[in-house]
């Protein structure tokens, strides 16, 4: 009777705010909990088979390493081993921009589900057991109200009993979007951008960087240096989507 009620309830309330999925927005079933249809759900491309070694890139003729983790190229990105849960496809662009820019903190639980999959996944992270988030400038953080990156962290940290290391690390300078910018002008873009404002909690410790979306990694490879300047034992970055 409980559950008939509770049901009941969902589906009323479905009447009066429908649920869409958050791609194509068709109507969602009103039991249903994912914010993506089925059809849409189901497209999702979770990186699974041959990938680089460093860098976590998919490469589908297989080898060890991408192009660009190859020889004196990989001296450009400071040395930071990267996983990604998923490929960074239009269905999963739509569920990271609802849950950036459209406000929707409610996200950060299944996408946090899906990052710890993810983690799973990789035992080559196993050794990185303090968490840190990839940090907002200030400013920004307030006109969003929170940071992705940091309630995805949370979701990990409290499912796999990781060191969740809050404030570690600040985000030092307002870096312009990193949209339409080449491989060359994001590098220059993130240069000194962030600063160990408490060199203490990541000094000797094995660093994992979590963030929503690594397209050429430099971001989190300007992170992890600022992580080992302050004394990081290591440093790697899982995210949940990896652009290809």
């Amino acid at each position: 009777m409980i559950l008939l009620l509770k049901n009941t309830g969902k589906y009323l309330l479905h009447v009066v705010l429908p649920r869409t999925c958050a791609h194509c927005r068709e109507d969602l079933h009103y039991l249903a909990s994912d914010p993506l249809c089925p059809a849409c759900g189901g497209s999702l491309e979770p990186i699974t088979g041959l990938s680089c070694r460093k860098c976590g890139l998919p490469l589908g003729s297989g080898g060890e390493f991408c192009f660009n983790c190859r020889g004196r190229k990989s001296a450009r990105l400071k040395a930071v081993l990267a996983r990604a849960a998923f490929a960074f496809n239009p269905e999963l662009r739509s569920l990271i921009h609802a849950f950036k820019y459209r406000g929707r903190k409610d996200l950060a639980e299944p996408l946090g589900l899906e990052l710890v999959r993810a983690y799973d996944g990789y035992p080559e992270l196993k050794d990185y057991k303090f968490v840190v988030p990839v940090p907002l400038f200030a400013d920004k953080e307030r006109q969003r109200g929170f940071n992705q990156s940091e309630l995805l962290a949370e979701v990990l940290a409290r499912e796999r009993r990781l060191f969740l290391l809050k404030g570690a690390v600040e985000r030092v300078k307002n870096t312009p979007s990193q949209t339409g910018l080449s491989k060359k002008d994001r590098l220059k873009n993130m240069k000194e951008a962030f600063k160990a404002v408490k060199p203490e909690l990541v000094r000797g410790r094995r660093v994992l960087i979590v963030d929503d979306v690594a397209t050429t990694l430099a971001t989190a490879s300007e992170l992890a240096g600022a992580l080992k300047s302050a004394g990081a034992a290591g440093a790697a970055v899982l995210t949940l989507a990896r652009e290809t």
